[in-house]
């Protein structure tokens, strides 16, 4: 892909985030060879130290973005202690970034009982063998974890643990990157008080 078509169309004419974000991610999934819908979450402790990991993007729409995650997880803990969070994709095929922030809300149990059903069913017997982000004595004491809920839920439907579901950021900024000669780049962030309300629009040095 040539300097000229990654940079074909100002992106930061739009007045809208929601729009522009679905012609990127669509874009991205095209070039990027691993992933597309990865993003690194960041949230923070109860000292105030922030966390950052990668997790995988679930669905989005103007409601938010929406990940899914055992709630006992060390990000699962910190989102449910402070209500926010933060999001950056970085897609290096395109030289392009978003970054996001914004409060956090659970998703409802339908929505998160529709993605469990739609996991692999290795996935869903995981997500109750691993007791996510805490010790772990030895690989043998997972793999016997799998095992046992392996026989327990051999035949029929596996339930949703208790304690794993979604989470969607909300938005109050989005700020969208795109790379450019001589890091003279473009830069444009949405913002709105609250979520729910009016964007406004507005471009960044880079």
């Amino acid at each position: 892909m040539s300097d000229t078509e990654l940079t074909s169309g100002d992106f930061t004419e739009e007045n809208e985030p929601f729009g522009l974000f679905a012609t990127w991610l669509a874009e991205a999934e095209r070039s990027e060879p691993n992933d597309p819908n990865a993003v690194a979450l960041a949230t923070v402790d109860a000292s105030g130290l922030p966390n950052v990991r990668m997790v995988l993007l679930k669905g989005f729409d103007e409601q938010g973005f929406v990940f899914y995650t055992n709630f006992e997880s060390r990000k699962g803990e910190e989102i449910l202690a402070t209500g926010k969070a933060a999001m950056c994709f970085h897609w290096k095929s395109l030289r392009r970034q978003v970054r996001l922030r914004g409060p956090v809300e659970v998703v409802s149990d339908a929505e998160a009982d529709a993605y469990y059903r739609s996991r692999a069913r290795g996935s869903r017997i995981g997500a109750w063998a691993s007791k996510q982000s805490r010790p772990l004595e030895s690989r043998f004491a997972l793999e016997k974890a799998v095992a046992e809920y392996t026989a327990r839920y051999a035949i029929g439907d596996i339930p949703r643990p208790p304690y794993w579901s979604g989470f969607r950021i909300r938005p109050v900024s989005i700020e969208f990157w795109h790379d450019r000669p001589f890091r003279l780049h473009d830069r444009v962030e949405f913002r709105r008080a609250a979520a729910g309300e009016g964007w406004q629009k507005v471009r960044m040095y880079p």
